[in-house]
């Protein structure tokens, strides 16, 4: 015990004493937690039964056996009653006279965590009054006399009442205080409406969820607290849930195109229940992995059509090849070579094809958007002709995106050259890169051409559509499209004063800021081993390697610039990732542990409650994740 905790014992002792009244106080063990002297002396009880931890058992045993209850035949039969009323103890009040002629009241209130506290007041005196005022108010009629002692006893037992009932009170200010905060800890905005759309109750995490709102929102209209963009999304679910009928929904709101899922619940008063949950990263998850799944069908489909058709333009190509060599004439040789232009055009369209539908993977790594962009301003300018301008305005933060450079870069010089094409002889194209909300990665592609017409509109993004004739594969925004969805973003088409915009739309997320740090990599499979170094590497890291505990504890001694560790658990040899954090334990180096075991075996558990744990398979994004924390710490 410390000097502050002892000091504050000394000044509750010190404090209870002063009390008239005997006061105790036991546990739900019936063991005493706390007394004051007058309850010593009030009882005469020994040192030992007024000691913390004295057993209630003892203090009965020994009051009844000192006549404290009066004559008692069966002494274990009284002991063990009023044991027994301990265990299910209720609120009461009661006066009892003790054989030495003292008159005490008895009140006694349970506690929340279990046992009672007992308060014993002498009202000797009191009672002595009582019988003063019969013995001298003989003008006083027995019914009068008799109704003032009851309406004192009726008192006493008004004051114990309301004693229980601010206790009772004082708990339910304290469950409502650990439920709001409970309530306001949870990543969701948690509140209630009634039947007018006025809020009678928020957690205040209403701007955490629609950034720009209030969070003191009670009292305020719905709509007023919302806005009208976002009120005429949930109004029509609003309504029906004041009519009875729950709901589950999803909508995007207007600041930052957030995607966020509500549930209305209507209760029996007319008013209505609300859950609402920021769902972004969760639907561009669900927008990457869609992506992949078409991917993979339009490929299942395609591959045996492509393999067939490259089939027969190979036998095309040899067949002209060999018309090619005979004397056919001027007239035949037009022929032939319009005909194998014609396969070969086809040989390179099998090839887009082919990157459409053939297995694309993203490999996101952190990118310097600047150089990325001025980098797009050079490859692009120099497919221009002198009288179209290319402007790229840079309104990013100094931040380091986890993006893809080469895919995203390749979408954009697609959507610069499809812009130079709408533009003619001359124009204007405008990129733009901005952050909206912390949410996206928004660059836009605007030109001065003559816009989209309503059939381009509405078929712009289905693969082969084109505007261009003869000259156009139909693949370049498909392609852009593709990559934005895998990203778990998107792509909009539509037109301005001035021409056409496609906005591309990405996931906004901050690389670490690691700048060539040493990674130590702890793998005992070569294979995953190459995996997860390639992985470190694209986050920037320069990695050392090793298989087994000893192996990596070696290399941590003698290089002290190692910034993270990555290790298994199960590693070569008996010693695994655990033993690995016992002995790295005193170099403060990061670790993280990853592994194949399931979140119930028990030296997963041991090892989540060491250092965090990746469960294997896992992306670069969930490693970036456990690394992030450590790196702007």
């Amino acid at each position: 015990m410390n000097g502050d905790d002892r000091q504050t014992k000394a000044l509750t002792s010190a404090g209870l004493n002063l009390i008239q009244q005997a006061l105790s106080i036991y546990d739900r063990d019936l063991r005493l937690a706390v007394s004051n002297r007058r309850f010593q002396e009030m009882f005469g009880l020994p040192d030992a039964l007024v000691t913390p931890g004295a057993r209630f058992e003892d203090t009965i045993v020994y009051m009844v056996t000192r006549g404290e209850y009066g004559p008692v035949e069966d002494v274990e039969a009284a002991i063990r009653d009023r044991i027994d009323i301990a265990r299910t103890f209720e609120p009461h009040y009661l006066e009892r006279t003790r054989p030495n002629g003292q008159t005490i009241s008895v009140e006694g209130s349970p506690l929340p965590q279990g046992g009672w506290v007992a308060v014993y007041t002498d009202i000797t005196r009191t009672k002595q009054s009582e019988q003063l005022l019969r013995a001298r108010s003989a003008e006083l009629s027995d019914q009068l006399l008799a109704h003032a002692e009851q309406l004192s006893a009726t008192n006493r037992q008004l004051a114990a009442t309301i004693t229980a009932l601010e206790e009772t009170k004082r708990q339910l200010t304290e469950s409502e205080a650990r439920t709001r905060l409970t309530t306001e800890m949870m990543p969701a905005h948690i509140a209630h409406v009634d039947a007018d759309g006025i809020y009678t109750y928020s957690n205040r995490r209403l701007n955490s969820i629609l950034p720009g709102r209030p969070s003191e929102i009670v009292g305020v209209p719905i709509a007023q607290a919302l806005g009208p963009f976002v009120f005429d999304k949930i109004a029509p679910h609003l309504h029906d849930a004041w009519r009875g009928d729950s709901s589950v929904f999803e909508f995007t709101e207007d600041h930052g195109a957030r995607r966020i899922r509500a549930a209305f619940t209507p209760d029996q008063t007319g008013g209505v229940y609300i859950l609402s949950m920021d769902i972004t990263a969760e639907t561009q998850a669900r927008a990457a992995l869609q992506q992949s799944r078409r991917r993979a069908m339009a490929a299942q489909m395609t591959r045996g059509l492509a393999h067939d058709f490259s089939n027969l333009l190979t036998i095309i190509l040899g067949m002209q090849s060999k018309l090619e060599r005979m004397d056919l004439g001027d007239e035949g040789a037009k022929l032939v070579a319009a005909t194998k232009a014609a396969a070969q055009r086809g040989a390179r369209l099998l090839d887009r094809i082919g990157d459409m539908t053939g297995h694309r993977t993203l490999r996101p790594q952190p990118t310097d958007m600047h150089v990325l962009l001025d980098d797009l301003k050079l490859l692009a300018g120099s497919s221009l002709p002198p009288s179209v301008r290319l402007d790229v305005q840079d309104a990013l933060p100094d931040e380091r995106l986890f993006v893809d450079p080469g895919m995203l870069q390749d979408a954009l010089l697609n959507l610069i050259l499809n812009a130079r094409d709408a533009c003619g002889i001359n124009g204007q194209i405008l990129v733009s890169a901005q952050c909206v909300a912390d949410t996206w990665l928004e660059i836009a592609v605007r030109d001065s051409g003559p816009g989209f017409s309503a059939e381009a509109m509405e078929k712009a993004l289905d693969p082969f559509f084109t505007t261009k004739g003869g000259e156009g594969s139909g693949l370049g925004l498909p392609m852009a499209y593709d990559m934005a969805k895998l990203a778990g973003g998107d792509l909009q088409l539509r037109n301005t004063q001035t021409g056409a915009a496609i906005t591309l739309r990405l996931p906004w997320r901050v690389a670490p800021q690691i700048s060539g740090e040493l990674a130590l990599l702890v793998e005992d499979s070569a294979d995953l081993r190459a995996t997860f170094r390639e992985m470190l590497m694209e986050l920037g890291f320069t990695v050392i390697e090793a298989a087994s505990v000893d192996e990596a504890s070696a290399l941590a001694a003698d290089l002290p610039d190692i910034a993270l560790v990555l290790s298994d658990i199960q590693l070569q040899g008996s010693a695994t990732g655990i033993d690995l954090l016992n002995r790295l334990r005193d170099s403060d180096l990061p670790c993280i542990l990853m592994t194949s075991l399931a979140p119930d075996d028990a030296l997963f558990r041991q090892a989540a409650a060491r250092a965090p744990v990746l469960l294997k398979p896992f992306t670069a994004d969930q490693l970036v994740a456990q690394i992030s924390p450590r790196a702007t710490a």
